[in-house]
């Protein structure tokens, strides 16, 4: 087992940090976003705590593109999918992605990511689990779909 040294480190503990956080979330999300913030709210109904982590893509151009033609120009709006839940407590991920100006025409480009689900509000790896588990699925959406309702 390797060892690792906390103390005065920081490049060793963001890289501990990314390491973990590949083993909870799909990896498109920790190759391209950071985490801008995390809220642990309660439903007003259920009375049950659910978890709301905030990722924003960060501002690298997509490949086989140029920063010499295109900039940034912020984030498109906020997507609000369901993840696997962590600790007995929902989890719901805003995901924020980000949008490049061609600086000549005006074209906007944008990534597309694999880890949410066509056509769902959860991620791709959600989605194939509840499908698996129709019976679980249809109870885990009811008790949760409250919140997803309106995005």
């Amino acid at each position: 087992m390797k060892k690792c040294n906390f103390i005065g480190n920081k490049t060793t503990i963001e890289t501990l940090a990314l390491n973990l956080l590949q083993h909870f979330f799909p990896k498109e999300l920790t190759d391209y976003f950071s985490i801008s913030h995390v809220e642990t709210l309660c439903s007003l109904e259920t009375k049950e705590e659910y978890l709301v982590i905030s990722f924003e893509e960060r501002n690298n151009i997509p490949e086989g593109y140029s920063l010499d033609e295109y900039e940034s120009k912020g984030f498109m709006e906020s997507k609000l999918i369901q993840d696997f839940p962590l600790r007995g407590k929902a989890v719901y991920l805003s995901v924020k992605k980000r949008r490049w100006r061609h600086k000549s025409t005006g074209a906007i480009i944008k990534r597309d990511f694999s880890f949410i689900a066509d056509g769902s509000k959860f991620t791709s790896e959600l989605s194939d689990f509840l499908k698996e588990a129709n019976s679980y699925a249809t109870r885990y959406h009811e008790k949760h779909s409250q919140l997803l309702r309106g995005q």
